[in-house]
């Protein structure tokens, strides 16, 4: 129990139910997919939700019987009072922050750009901080500042109902025939998909191995891996590509050869390693034919374009699979490994490559 993360939660209400009810199909906010997210990163010691609770009547007795405490914001006689909750979040959570040490990760629903000078305090102060929020409502400026982001919309149990096609449209258009056809575009989980592509999370994955790498001169546990994707992009995800787990995406890679698993110190915590040898000598070769192809007589071939050239006869050809952030630097690793020689034109202003002479 005391290796586990002990964690605050914090909710501002009104801005994850409107969220929901207005972008995610009118549906209701569920504290369920939260709860069971956390359940997973460590104990929640604390439960509060901010909000004029006079608007929420039903959601209370669902809080209530999730153990929340409910800090009350009332509006007075119809004057706004938008950043109340706000401020008596930030500095209920900063009192915890200062009074309770054993606290190590906080969990903020919101996402209010306002809270970002608050997130990065916390983060000062060395707690780890995670955000929630409906991904439609949530400022570009939160997710970065946090360890880590959670889509409200992506979380498991989270069951978006079907978009209406009435909204937002004149009366007669929404009396028209061509109404079920609305509903037709509801094939949004392809276009994510393909938005979250696998061959760029292997060029992600092979990239922070090889400066992982690079740094820690030897092979990279998993964990690591995985935190320091968060870091890059604190809303990463392994689900959203469709991998149940980090470990089962790690071994999906490996079995296209995009890194390389071993046993590590501690037990379902695999070391990670970047082929040395294989795929990376194999597109060396592939460079070093391609430019003897198009040397012809020997003369030498310009950078510029090269790319595409090894893509005709490789299509699946990635420098950054390889663990290279541009094809410039694997064409200096190839230099340096003897399959071609690199050297700067001043009169092309280009780099020109030629093969050289196995022996």
């Amino acid at each position: 129990m005391d290796q586990e993360e002990r964690i605050a939660l914090f909710l501002d209400y009104e801005n994850l139910a409107l969220g929901a009810r207005d972008h995610l199909g009118g549906m209701t906010f569920e504290l369920r997919p939260i709860a069971d997210a956390l359940a997973e990163r460590g104990r929640v010691v604390v439960r509060r939700a901010y909000a004029d609770w006079s608007y929420f009547d039903e959601d209370r007795r669902m809080l209530t019987r999730s153990h929340v405490e409910l800090i009350d914001i009332p509006q007075r006689m119809g004057a706004s009072r938008k950043n109340a909750a706000d401020i008596k979040m930030a500095v209920d959570a900063l009192e915890l922050a200062f009074e309770r040490d054993y606290i190590s990760t906080f969990v903020f629903g919101t996402g209010d750009s306002d809270f970002t000078p608050l997130v990065h305090k916390l983060r000062e102060l060395n707690k780890r901080v995670i955000g929630v929020g409906v991904e439609r409502t949530t400022s570009a400026l939160l997710p970065p500042a946090c360890d880590e982001f959670l889509f409200y919309d992506r979380l498991e149990g989270v069951e978006i109902p079907p978009t209406r096609a009435r909204r937002g449209r004149p009366a007669k258009a929404a009396e028209a025939e061509p109404q079920p056809r609305e509903r037709e575009p509801e094939p949004q989980p392809a276009a994510d998909v393909s938005a979250r592509d696998v061959d760029a999370l292997a060029v992600l994955v092979a990239q922070t191995v090889a400066g992982l790498q690079r740094s820690a001169s030897g092979a990279v546990a998993a964990s690591t891996i995985k935190r320091t994707l968060l870091r890059k992009d604190p809303t990463f995800n392994e689900a959203d590509y469709g991998f149940r787990a980090f470990g089962e995406l790690l071994r999906h890679l490996a079995e296209q050869n995009v890194v390389e698993l071993t046993e590590g110190h501690a037990k379902g915590d695999p070391d990670v390693t970047l082929p040395e040898h294989g795929d990376r000598e194999a597109a060396f070769g592939l460079l070093r034919s391609v430019v003897l192809d198009l040397a012809g007589g020997g003369s030498p071939v310009a950078l510029s374009g090269l790319k595409n050239q090894l893509r005709k006869v490789r299509p699946d050809f990635s420098e950054k699979k390889l663990g290279y952030r541009s094809f410039l630097q694997f064409c200096r690793a190839a230099a340096t490994s003897g399959a071609v020689d690199l050297e700067w034109s001043s009169d092309t202003e280009d780099y020109l490559l030629t093969a050289r002479t196995q022996t």
